[in-house]
């Protein structure tokens, strides 16, 4: 099961994540994110545990992922830390989706994609 499979429903039957997540709980770690940003490209999945299509772009994102070592992945409960997606738009001009992947280069987006537009091929250019 995905480390946050226990927040999706998840089961045991389910193949394990092979995204090293880090969580976004905290503003402070917001701006740390983005000043890391600066040495490689990070990416922001956020993600709301209450939605179904959330949750299938969360598992197919999961699946496909191949970019460790390249982007660094962090992860954002929006039930949970909806202040910090607030701050995010607001930070890199980025308008609130729900599910969204952003991708911070150099304290800026360079890329942001929402529902069937999240594809980790599509990241491909930045990692």
């Amino acid at each position: 099961m995905s480390l946050f499979g226990s927040l999706f429903g998840g089961n045991a039957a389910e193949p394990s994540s092979n995204i090293n997540w880090i969580s976004l709980t905290d503003l402070k770690d917001l701006e740390s994110m983005i000043q890391e940003s600066f040495e490689h490209p990070v990416l922001v999945f956020k993600h709301s545990t209450r939605c179904s299509i959330s949750r299938m772009a969360l598992r197919q994102f999961e699946t496909d992922w191949n970019l460790e070592g390249k982007i660094t992945p962090y992860f954002l409960d929006l039930l949970e830390y909806r202040p910090i997606s607030n701050a995010i738009a607001e930070r890199l001009g980025v308008v609130h989706q729900s599910p969204q992947v952003i991708v911070i280069k150099d304290g800026q987006a360079v890329y942001d994609a929402s529902h069937e537009g999240i594809a980790v091929v599509a990241l491909a250019p930045f990692g």
